[in-house]
């Protein structure tokens, strides 16, 4: 039995914020961050628009895709480093809003993996015959944790959703996934405020993003090199088999240097980091929704879909689409 994708959808906030419109609030141009990270604008939520907000709108658009209702869905997992509150989940507040009533609710947080993390999740129990019918998010207000006088990291995020369903079925979907972490990386790319430490946000100037980039961007394009490997030794193919790569959107750079690791052409890459930004959690599946919908991905073919975050966490999932 495989956990097959059914429906995609995605969702993001109206604002839009260029890198012009960076210039004016720290130092930097639009040559500068293009030049590194190949980003154009990013999207930034509303004052009161919330990340469940943003699922909830993504969620609606996949299970129309997948002609299913919330009532349906007998799983339903949020990836996020952003949740609307400590508890209850975001997972929790979403199923209230999609009628999906008891069915199991619960976020997973691997920071930029995370939509990969709860795609293997969901897959595991669709194997096990556990739940049938998926819902996956990826959704994040990152920008709310963004120092804005911090050039190395506010120019870097943005806001967004994105979600798949995933049904089980005896034809092909996802292959295999795989997941890991690293810990002892873990300031490379952290936060300071937490709840049992006992810092408070207004002690350490709010709820901040800290990255040393250069370092996270070595550690980055060597890890995926290998997930890459892992992934195909896994099933058995070669490169070539590979219709196409849709990574995490977080630098451009580490994107190319994935898709030469793969020898694929810059044509088979799905990338949306110019318009989006680094989405975290949702980078993933909002890229997979614009390939899909623009009619690029179709029925069939073979999707490489990785990502690489904060903890450090990184994964992959092969999927037949």
């Amino acid at each position: 039995m495989y956990a097959r994708i059914a429906g995609t959808g995605s969702h993001l906030p109206e604002r839009v914020m260029t890198n012009k419109d960076l210039e004016s609030l720290v130092d930097t141009s639009d040559q500068w961050i293009r030049e590194r990270t190949g980003i154009a604008e990013r999207r930034i939520a509303a004052e009161g628009e919330t990340t469940c907000d943003l699922a909830e709108q993504a969620a609606r658009k996949a299970l129309d895709a997948a002609g299913l209702t919330g009532a349906d869905i007998d799983l339903l997992i949020v990836g996020t480093t952003t949740p609307d509150l400590v508890f209850p989940s975001t997972a929790c507040l979403l199923q209230h809003r999609l009628g999906a009533a008891e069915c199991a609710a619960f976020d997973v947080n691997a920071a930029c993996s995370g939509f990969i993390y709860a795609m293997s999740v969901a897959d595991q129990f669709i194997r096990a015959g556990s739940a049938s019918k998926v819902l996956v998010v990826g959704a994040e207000t990152l920008t709310r944790m963004l120092d804005w006088n911090d050039r190395g990291t506010c120019v870097l995020f943005g806001d967004g959703a994105g979600a798949a369903v995933l049904v089980a079925d005896s034809e092909p979907g996802i292959l295999s996934t795989h997941i890991h972490a690293n810990g002892g990386y873990g300031d490379l790319l952290c936060t300071e405020v937490g709840v049992s430490t006992g810092f408070k946000a207004e002690e350490r100037g709010g709820v901040r993003v800290s990255m040393r980039g250069n370092e996270v961007f070595k550690v980055a394009v060597n890890t995926l090199g290998r997930i890459v490997d892992e992934t195909l030794a896994a099933n058995q193919l070669e490169k070539s088999d590979l219709d196409w790569l849709i990574p995490h959107q977080a630098n451009l750079r580490i994107i190319k240097a994935t898709a030469k690791k793969l020898n694929m052409s810059m044509d088979q890459v799905i990338v949306t980091v110019d318009k989006h930004g680094n989405t975290s959690a949702a980078s993933v599946p909002l890229a997979l929704d614009e390939a899909i919908r623009s009619g690029r991905v179709k029925r069939g073919e073979k999707l490489l879909l990785e990502a690489f975050g904060g903890g450090f966490t990184w994964g992959a999932a092969l999927v037949v689409y």
